[in-house]
């Protein structure tokens, strides 16, 4: 083929052609460069003119041979170029080393500035706690402050000076009042050991004098003064309802008045006498609700048997009871001077007070009491308790103490009779309104004595 016969011959020229043309030294690579590529360029031009205007191959491979050496000589300076750029990045390297060293220089200096500067901030904003303290004025200073803290010289500042020598005055102060601190409580920790001690003796206290009184009281038997018993007495007396409390009183006025040879006792359940005073104290204070809105019903009138009337608790009565010893002044046997033991109740439903001798079974023809008025004690004093217990019905026999007038009236409970006197005295004569005043319970009239005279 011809391009084969052609490759071949140019390489065998290529092979037997001369060494290329020397290298003028004068030139750069850059200027070489582009000498080559005017050639390769001139030399393109030519073969596309041989092949368009179909001229002998000999020119051809003439201009093949021109082109391999401007190849060889691109390749050359190539080479050169990357030698030089070889050269220059070195001598840039060395030139840049200073300049990394003074770059180097220049961040170190500036972290360094920044650092300062971050200090000195943290400096001017840090906020010390003697603004917060409260320094004693400066006259007061120089007036009371010692001479060694006075006379230290701590900065050379004036203004820095005296705040410390100030703040040094405040805290040799701060230590002399700790120390007086505790001083002080040392002394708070002996006197509460003083008071803890004196609560103790104070809180064991009532048990030694409880003691003391129930040891002194052979004594106060054997010298005949009953202080003990009396106190005890009147504390029960406190819890008596205010009928018993009437009849209490007054016995007790009439022995220290005129030396009544009598003696008062109250017996009973003190617990059960505490629950009753609570529970007529919430009754008052209307925390019972109950009780109110039942005493607000209307309840049928009917007549109650007495086994009915006793059932539903009619005659119920306190827990304490007056005992009343009555001595004889005269009797020389102090066994027999006892004459009678009178013995008080207060029935609660009926609010009645009832009168009998302690201990007597005798009926009603023998006892005192039913003959000392003339009156048997079975009809009820006031209209409200024949009401409560209903019409007709009468107080039971079968009990001891009886509701008698005189005993209501010594009580101090009033109450209306069911007759008015003016219409007995105009039905009677005097000496009978008189009698039938007496039989009802020592009613008053304008020209009569007082009831509490019987």
């Amino acid at each position: 083929m011809e391009d084969g016969e052609i490759q071949e011959e140019m390489v065998v020229d290529v092979r037997s052609h001369s060494a290329p043309p020397p290298r003028k030294p004068e030139k750069s690579p850059y200027d070489m460069l582009k000498e080559n590529k005017a050639s390769v360029e001139e030399v393109v031009a030519k073969i596309l003119s041989v092949k368009k205007e179909n001229k002998p191959k000999s020119e051809l491979r003439e201009q093949v041979t021109q082109m391999f050496l401007n190849f060889v000589n691109l390749r050359q300076v190539n080479r050169s170029i990357l030698l030089e750029e070889d050269k220059v990045k070195a001598e840039t390297e060395r030139a840049k080393a200073p300049v990394d060293f003074t770059t180097l220089q220049h961040h170190n200096l500036m972290y360094e500035k920044s650092h300062y500067l971050k200090a000195i901030k943290t400096c001017k904003d840090f906020k010390s706690k003697y603004p917060d303290i409260e320094l004693v004025p400066e006259e007061e200073f120089f007036r009371d402050a010692p001479e060694d803290i006075k006379g230290s010289n701590l900065s050379e500042d004036s203004s820095h000076n005296l705040m410390l020598k100030r703040l040094n005055y405040e805290l040799f102060q701060r230590k002399e009042l700790c120390k007086l601190l505790e001083k002080f409580e040392q002394q708070k920790k002996s006197f509460m050991e003083t008071i803890a001690n004196r609560r103790k003796f104070l809180s064991s206290l009532p048990s030694h004098l409880k003691s003391l009184k129930k040891a002194s009281l052979p004594v106060q038997n054997q010298l005949g003064v009953l202080h003990t018993k009396k106190l005890k007495q009147h504390h029960s007396a406190e819890l008596l309802p205010p009928p018993l409390y009437v009849i209490y009183s007054q016995f007790m006025a009439q022995k220290e008045a005129f030396g009544e040879d009598i003696d008062l006792e109250i017996i009973g359940s003190m617990k059960d006498a505490q629950a009753f005073a609570r529970q007529q104290a919430n009754k008052e204070n209307g925390l019972s609700t109950s009780v109110e809105s039942s005493r607000r019903r209307k309840r049928p009138k009917r007549v109650r048997s007495m086994e009915a009337v006793d059932h539903a608790g009619v005659y119920q009565v306190h827990p304490l009871k007056i005992i009343l010893h009555i001595y004889d002044d005269e009797a020389s046997d102090p066994g027999s001077a006892k004459i009678v033991t009178l013995k008080f109740e207060y029935l609660l439903k009926m609010n009645v007070v009832c009168a009998g001798i302690d201990g007597s079974t005798e009926g009603p023809e023998s006892n005192i009491l039913c003959n000392l008025f003339l009156m048997t004690g079975l009809d009820l004093p006031h209209q409200s308790a024949k009401l409560f217990i209903g019409d007709g019905a009468s107080f039971d026999e079968k009990r001891t103490s009886r509701p008698y007038k005189w005993a209501q009236h010594l009580a101090g409970i009033d109450f209306l009779p069911e007759v008015s006197p003016l219409l007995n005295s105009h039905e009677a004569p005097n000496s009978e309104t008189k009698s039938d005043a007496v039989i009802s319970g020592c009613i008053v009239s304008p020209a009569e004595p007082s009831a509490d005279s019987c």
